[in-house]
């Protein structure tokens, strides 16, 4: 055995010098029924071991019987329960010899017929146990190398700290240890130290030594399992593990962990099962519990997008496995997205993450991470101890062990899992359960996910560009919206809401609902909202606006109906006209914090009647009022009628500050059920600074018009101030009043308005026609320079339909 201690401490690397400790200080603690597999398990994280089991030899010194294993199970590996001393087992040899045995896969090939080792693709190891009674160490290795060098020095180390509990209680004389017991298996008379009768909430004095008593208090799910333990002709000579439920006078279940081995009898006296009981809340770890991959299954049931999937696998994972770190990422072509982090702050990862995946962590390739890129290749997890040989950006996620989980969804990989340690971790046969379970859950619903998102990021993208990309920005209010698509099933919604800038600061806010969720809902909200907007910008009353959309869509024939709210507010004014259409009314949040529902007329959804009345209800504003328009997605719900989702909505619209209208719109959207798409649209009136000055004159067909107009507006600019620019306005005053004489029939009106430093002069007419500016004028014509003129003098010019007819209008920029 020097010898093999001497080759980990010739270099006294720091993967032994970290084995070492760790068993010095496993050791040093106080004597515990886990302590042997505890040291055992030191193998499985600093050599590398597959499986390390101790033999013990039995009384005869005829047997090395097993006491202890760890690591995967020792069925898949051939290990046996016991070997003959005298036989030609590695063991066996370890044993008689006094010196380790080292097999690789050429030297097992020979033997692996007579079963006395494992199949011929692992790698094996005997070292002698020199504690009394003496017994041996046997390692098993998938690694296609075998047990290198450092390896066996850690094996070394564990060997020498293996020290075999004396079987408790072998006979029936004696004081039992507290948590011990020891059952005849013949007569199925049993002894239990006094902690056990604790755990069974048995008195000593109250106990009849029977184990029917024990079975009795035993969950009825488990006794099968417990009976299969205490039944003398199923057990061979070896170890015994069990984990059970015994029932409690009140509360669930407890759960315990029975720990034993199988004596054979001698000179008479029958065979005895002796062990320990312990009570497997502090002993038995959380990742044995199925229940948590049946956790797992369900909150993945529900995980609906790809985020969601990696929160699941982060809340069912992290915890029981007391992980510092887990990352979740999908796999997109050769390159890995992180969808979760956990812990969130880039702190926590490693620098190397964070200059290559930017701050948003967005991506990363695979091949700067050729480890990860095997294990996505071969399709199962696996599981490197502390002081693995690892890439920098690897090695820095779990410097005291590191799991890699591909997340496999049928034929292909979905992404993958990344879980890191910061101290060195112990990785069991359960961890390695769970993780393989919560693998192959993950990557199946992180496909049904992405499936999910993609065909939501579609449906969104569609729905966005049928609403307006921006608000437009308002003189003296500010207007903020929001849209939510449903959560529940993937159809286009027909919400909508516009903000329309009309002539001489008014402006419309509009806020409607298509029914049903369709593409063909989605299809008419976008036609109704062009509607809707054509016919308010024509310059028409409101409920001549909403009129002309109810006929439009009778016309259209459809099977849909829609509900639409249309406010016009006066920005200068102070006030506004709403019309409904089956639609919920307005709410007003007042300057002091009071909110009302505004008592506005209704009339019937669009596309239900012909002749429908949509009457006008005034709202009367002050600066500082909020005005609200919302769809019924927002205030209606399974648990409370659209009614009381109203007063909620006020109430909440009360609370909030209005300094901040998109802080208030996303306050007010945080109790949306998402059962149904979402609409929300919110104007804050502050009031304008200055109102425009404004007056009009109707044009007369006579042959002095032009000359009476050109004197009506000198009259109103002198009035007003102006005097720098005045021949620039009348000569645009000339030219447009002289068009619409010419080339139009029936009223005319000049309209003058001054709002700071602009001068607006319009001309409206009854044609439709938009006047056209030439290309080209050649000198002999005698006609066609009237617009050309206008563009010239003035800072911007347009036209603009007006109930039918036009405004043709110019703007001057006033140099006073």
């Amino acid at each position: 055995m020097a010898n093999v201690v001497g080759e980990g401490a010739a270099g006294r690397s720091t993967r032994a010098l970290r084995a070492e400790a760790a068993l010095t200080a496993i050791t040093a603690e106080p004597e515990t029924p886990d302590r042997l597999r505890r040291v055992l398990e030191q193998a499985l994280v600093f050599a590398g071991a597959a499986l390390v089991a101790v033999y013990t030899s039995s009384a005869e010194s005829e047997q090395l019987l097993l006491v202890e294993s760890a690591g995967i199970p020792r069925t898949l590996c051939g290990v046996r329960d016991s070997y003959s001393v005298a036989g030609h087992s590695p063991a066996a040899e370890a044993v008689r010899g006094g010196r380790p045995v080292w097999l690789g896969p050429a030297e097992l090939a020979a033997q692996a017929q007579a079963r006395r080792v494992p199949a011929r693709n692992f790698s094996l190891a005997a070292l002698p146990v020199r504690h009394d009674p003496g017994g041996c160490l046997l390692a098993v290795s998938e690694r296609p190398g075998g047990f290198a060098p450092e390896d066996r020095a850690c094996l070394g180390l564990v060997a020498d700290a293996v020290a075999f509990p004396g079987p408790p209680a072998a006979d029936d004389g004696g004081e039992l240890p507290p948590g011990a017991f020891s059952l005849a298996m013949d007569t199925g008379r049993v002894r239990l130290g006094d902690d056990v009768l604790d755990l069974f909430g048995l008195h000593p004095d109250g106990f009849d030594g029977r184990v029917e008593t024990l079975m009795g208090l035993t969950v009825p799910e488990d006794l099968p399992s417990v009976m299969s333990v205490v039944e003398a002709d199923h057990l061979t000579v070896g170890e015994r593990e069990l984990e059970f439920r015994v029932l409690q006078p009140a509360g669930p279940p407890k759960w315990l962990r029975l720990r034993g081995r199988l004596l054979q009898g001698k000179e008479g006296r029958p065979a005895r099962l002796v062990g320990s009981v312990a009570d497997a809340s502090t002993l038995r770890s959380d990742v044995t519990d199925v229940a948590r991959v049946q956790r797992l299954a369900a909150a993945l049931d529900v995980a609906v997008t790809v985020r969601d999937v990696g929160r699941a696998v982060v809340a069912a994972l992290r915890g029981p496995l007391r992980a510092d770190r887990i990352a979740v990422a999908e796999l997109e072509s050769d390159r890995l997205v992180v969808t979760v982090l956990d812990p969130p702050e880039p702190d926590a990862w490693p620098d190397l993450w964070r200059a290559e995946w930017r701050a948003e962590w967005p991506e990363a390739p695979v091949r700067t991470m050729p480890t990860l890129a095997a294990v996505l290749r071969e399709g199962r997890p696996r599981i490197w101890p502390a002081g693995s040989p690892l890439e920098t950006s690897l090695a820095e996620v779990g410097p005291g062990g590191l799991a890699a989980l591909p997340l496999p969804a049928g034929n292909r990989m979905a992404g993958a899992c990344l879980i890191g340690w910061d101290t060195p971790h112990d990785f069991g046969a359960d961890e390695r359960a769970l993780l393989t379970a919560a693998a192959g859950l993950a990557g199946q619903a992180l496909m049904r996910a992405r499936a999910f998102d993609a065909e939501h990021e579609l449906v969104g993208m569609l729905q966005r560009q049928l609403l307006p990309r921006r608000l437009p920005r308002l003189p003296g209010a500010v207007a903020v919206a929001r849209y939510l698509p449903s959560t529940v099933g993937l159809e286009l919604g027909g919400d909508w809401y516009d903000v329309i800038p009309l002539p001489d600061h008014h402006v419309a806010l509009v806020i409607g609902d298509v029914q049903g969720h369709s593409a063909g809902a989605a299809a008419l909200m976008g036609q109704l909202r062009t509607a809707l907007r054509a016919y308010a910008v024509e310059g028409h009353a409101p409920d001549v606006v909403v009129s002309r959309a109810n006929r439009l869509l009778i016309d259209m024939e459809s099977d849909l109906f829609a509900t639409c709210c249309y406010v016009d507010v006066d920005l200068e004014q102070s006030s506004a006209w709403c019309v409904r259409a089956g639609h919920l009314p307005p709410v007003l949040r007042h300057p002091d914090g009071r909110t009302e529902i505004a008592e506005a007329e209704g009339g019937p959804p669009l596309g239900i009647m012909t002749q429908a009345d949509f009457p006008m209800s005034p709202l009367r504003l002050q600066p500082g009022t909020t005005v609200a328009l919302t769809t019924d997605g927002l205030v209606e719900s399974h648990e409370a009628d659209i009614d009381e989702g109203m007063d909620d909505f006020a109430r909440r619209l009360a609370a909030a500050d209005p300094a901040h209208l998109g802080l208030v719109a996303d306050t007010l959207l945080g109790k949306a059920a998402r059962s149904d798409d979402v609409a929300l649209l919110l104007m804050r009136y502050d009031g304008m600074a200055m109102r425009p000055l404004r007056e009009s004159w109707t044009v007369w067909r006579v042959p002095q018009a032009v000359g009476h107009a050109r004197r009506f507006t000198r009259r109103t600019l002198r009035s007003w101030g102006v005097t720098e620019d005045l021949d620039a306005a009348l000569l645009i005053v000339s030219e447009l009043v002289t068009n619409a004489l010419v080339h139009t029939e029936g009223q005319v009106r000049l309209d003058l308005t001054l709002a700071g430093d602009r001068l607006r002069l319009a001309v409206a007419d009854a044609s439709p026609r938009s006047p056209v500016k030439p290309s080209s004028i050649g000198w002999e014509a005698t006609g066609g320079r009237g617009i050309l003129l206008v563009e010239a003098v003035s800072a911007a010019w347009g036209s603009l339909p007006v109930s039918g007819g036009k405004q043709v209008w110019a703007e001057l920029v006033l140099r006073r």
